[in-house]
């Protein structure tokens, strides 16, 4: 401890030339670019060979493997990747393990900000979008333009997170078209203020299991496999869909890279949006 604070004297006393430029440490804003460049790519992705995140250094006046090592740190702080041994590099915390902490404990608050930011970026540079940007569905409610605008920004940032995460594909169907696919909330928009744009409170489902999840015909167990609403038995209107959801029953979810749903959104579910009876 008193080398490190005899350290911390010494280089507080040096004069101003020769410390360390500030334009070396990232700024809130940069590593915000960073957690959104995180949750838009594959963990794959996150490479040398990913061009995307070398246009995006430029950008943001940091090189290809900054960013790229910036993203890999984020994911050493994601639990799913930590618990497989991915590590980031050491003394890589301050800004980006509090914005890590922050998005964890209020998405929201960290999502609009992150949109904000990017979209800063965009106005001013030309960004080639994610697969899953153009398609983003705007809940019902207030129309003010403050509102809209957060709306859009949450709902945006949520769709890249899950979706990315499930790699494209329909957890249950495994279907890639982006424009069928919906990133669905476990606990509904208007019940998970404060969680709204937290991907561990989503799932990649296609139009039409989204819209059964939705209304509580389908859910999902303690193991996360599918149950079936028993209504559904005695249902004649509901004919070949009727059919094709019992199909599915006890079906496994197939779980992200990251960002796993949390158990306890999917008690929510089952308790409060579930159709048990």
């Amino acid at each position: 401890m008193a080398d490190s604070i005899e350290s911390l004297t010494l280089i507080v006393s040096l004069p101003e030339s020769v410390r360390m430029p500030n334009a070396n440490h990232w700024t809130y804003e940069q590593t915000l670019i960073a957690l959104r460049v995180y949750l838009d790519t594959r963990y794959g992705r996150l490479n040398l060979s990913n061009h995307r995140l070398a246009e995006i250094g430029k950008m943001i006046g940091r090189s290809h493997s900054a960013v790229v090592m910036k993203c890999c740190n984020f994911a050493s702080m994601d639990p799913f990747h930590a618990a497989r041994g991915v590590k980031g590099l050491p003394n890589a915390g301050g800004v980006q393990e509090k914005l890590w902490d922050e998005f964890q404990a209020d998405s929201d608050a960290v999502a609009e900000k992150m949109e904000a930011e990017w979209e800063k970026l965009t106005q001013t540079h030309s960004i080639t979008p994610t697969t899953f940007e153009d398609v983003v569905s705007i809940p019902d409610g207030p129309s003010e333009v403050e509102r809209t605008v957060r709306t859009r920004r949450l709902q945006r940032a949520f769709r890249i997170a899950v979706l990315v995460g499930y790699d494209g594909r329909c957890a249950l169907t495994g279907l890639s078209i982006p424009a069928l696919l919906n990133a669905s909330h476990i606990i509904p928009w208007s019940k998970s203020e404060g969680k709204r744009a937290d991907p561990r409170n989503g799932l990649c489902l296609n139009a039409l299991h989204d819209r059964a999840f939705d209304r509580g015909l389908l859910s999902f167990d303690e193991d996360f496999r599918v149950m079936i609403a028993p209504g559904l038995n005695d249902d004649e209107c509901l004919g070949k869909l009727a059919k094709h959801l019992k199909g599915i029953e006890g079906k496994p979810l197939a779980m992200p890279e990251r960002f796993g749903p949390l158990p306890e959104a999917m008690a929510y579910h089952r308790e409060n949006i579930f159709q048990s009876a």
